[in-house]
């Protein structure tokens, strides 16, 4: 069963723009998905659309199998949990721990459970330290990790992240990024990033491309950078470790381009050992 379906979906701001136009995907139980595109292209849109924050012209969102609509979205959003992009916009309590906790008293948990899911949840995001500490005084990376806790608190089956790494530095991005990797590989969850950042597109299983409201390419990570002229052309970027892995094949170190820094490093090693 798919995750998220998409379908004929349009959307207008002001009635009459178009700035979501007939958008078509699904997306597989389970998967790890990315969407790319450039500033303008109706990503973020998106995500608001499918946690039901914005109503559709027309078409049809289908969460789990169930159409999102005016009757269904609050249940459907105890299936969903998004992490935006500014983390300072996402704390409510006035510690880690009762931001923690204000997922789960939305979802009447009783209070003798939650401090056993507090610390099971801020361990699993590498905060639990910090359980006693002021949201305001961690780094943008901490921040994140707060919020993607609080999202696993509750244990949605679909976790949207809604270029959740963009206001976070380098360090930040790849702490980040390991973090959703490790969280598509627990249980059978699926994860949906809204993201500009390559090197966390290179890791996905899936990605889709949106080119001014519309889907312009579909496809693995691979078959998506391969379509070099067309990324250049809306303004898109391939992976480092791509470009990387190019070089290594004009040299002939290697005969196989890979995406991910992790692959090239384990092209080196298997060629270290063989000579």
């Amino acid at each position: 069963m798919d995750a998220i379906q998409v379908m004929n979906l349009t959307f207008s701001y002001d009635g009459q723009n178009d700035v979501i136009k007939d958008v078509s995907f699904s997306i597989p139980k389970g998967s790890y998905t990315t969407i790319i595109g450039h500033n303008g292209s109706g990503k973020s849109t998106i995500a608001k659309l499918l946690i039901g924050l914005l109503p559709a012209k027309s078409g049809e969102i289908r969460i789990l199998g169930k159409t999102l609509n005016e009757e269904s979205v609050y249940e459907l959003r105890n299936h969903v949990g998004i992490v935006f992009q500014n983390p300072d916009n996402q704390f409510i309590g006035s510690t880690v721990a009762d931001d923690i906790a204000f997922g789960l008293e939305n979802h009447c948990v009783p209070q003798e459970e939650m401090q056993a899911i507090i610390e099971s949840s801020a361990k699993k995001v590498g905060m639990m330290e910090y359980l006693d500490s002021e949201p305001t005084k961690l780094s943008g990376g901490q921040k994140q990790r707060v919020a993607i806790a609080g999202i696993l608190a509750i244990e949605p089956e679909i976790i949207l992240f809604d270029e959740s790494t963009s206001m976070l530095d380098p360090q930040g991005k790849a702490s980040i990024n390991a973090q959703i990797k490790q969280l598509h590989t627990q249980k059978d969850r699926t994860i949906l990033s809204i993201t500009h950042d390559m090197e966390e597109v290179a890791q996905s299983d899936f990605v889709i491309v949106l080119k001014d409201g519309e889907v312009a390419m579909t496809g693995s990570p691979m078959e998506i950078f391969a379509h070099a002229k067309e990324m250049e052309e809306m303004k898109l970027d391939i992976p480092f470790a791509l470009k990387f892995s190019k070089e290594l094949i004009k040299e002939k170190i290697t005969d196989q381009p890979v995406c991910t820094l992790e692959e090239v490093v384990k092209q080196l090693c298997q060629l270290k050992s063989t000579t």
